[in-house]
């Protein structure tokens, strides 16, 4: 533990529940590293993801984005990879692209896209792709005809959510310099979609905790109770 997380973790009670907004402003005053932070929430729900019938994913365009520049890798021919370049696209290609990736381990994008007629091409891409959470998937927008939009939600600041084996989701939402207020925003609109795919099957308690934190900052606990 370095000097400045002691310092900033004096600051937090961890014994409390913080209401979101006053988590969210603790947040800020904690991130004290050199670099703009990444702040990012973590939500623990009451499902069980081996259950195909409990799973939670989705994906949602943050109201002020996440700070971050994404860099997006388009599978398209024809109309709709003119229309993906068109709306910014970083990389647009087919069958090139996937031996770049297979053979060259080339991994500089953050989002893939892909329309439908392309799944085929980028299939055997799953081994490789599936484990970083690259792979398109319908759900979370990233397979669909409209290549354009999905170009420009994610660099507008679309997120994927999902949950990891231990049911927990991690997900970005924003940098520490956004200030607590745009931060709230972002928080309110992730929180909103996490509890409106609650699952049917999900029973008892759904949101177990939850918590925000910077990059190098302490974890703050927010009160799930008001949140649902």
């Amino acid at each position: 533990m370095g000097k400045r997380f002691i310092e900033s973790a004096k600051l937090v009670d961890k014994a409390k529940l913080y209401d979101a907004d006053e988590a969210l402003a603790l947040v800020c005053q904690t991130a004290k590293a050199k670099f703009d932070e990444t702040v990012e929430l973590h939500v623990r729900l009451g499902v069980d993801s081996r259950h195909a019938d409990q799973q939670v994913r989705g994906a949602v365009v943050l109201p002020n984005g996440t700070g971050k520049t994404v860099r997006t890798l388009v599978f398209a021919k024809g109309e709709k990879a003119d229309a993906a370049r068109a709306a910014g696209a970083d990389y647009v290609g087919d069958t090139d692209f996937v031996e770049k990736i297979m053979k060259e381990n080339w991994f500089e994008f953050d989002v893939v896209i892909a329309s439908p007629d392309m799944m085929g091409v980028i299939g055997r891409l799953g081994r490789v792709l599936g484990p970083k959470g690259l792979m398109p998937n319908p759900k979370a927008g990233t397979v669909t005809p409209d290549v354009a939009r999905a170009v420009t939600e994610a660099k507008a600041g679309k997120i994927e959510y999902r949950l990891d084996r231990n049911n927990i989701i991690h997900c970005p939402i924003g940098k520490a310099s956004f200030g607590a207020e745009k931060l709230a925003e972002n928080f309110n609109t992730l929180m909103g979609a996490v509890i409106k795919a609650k699952p049917a099957a999900a029973k008892g308690q759904y949101i177990k905790s939850c918590v925000v934190a910077s990059t190098m900052g302490p974890g703050v606990k927010v009160n799930a109770a008001k949140l649902v």
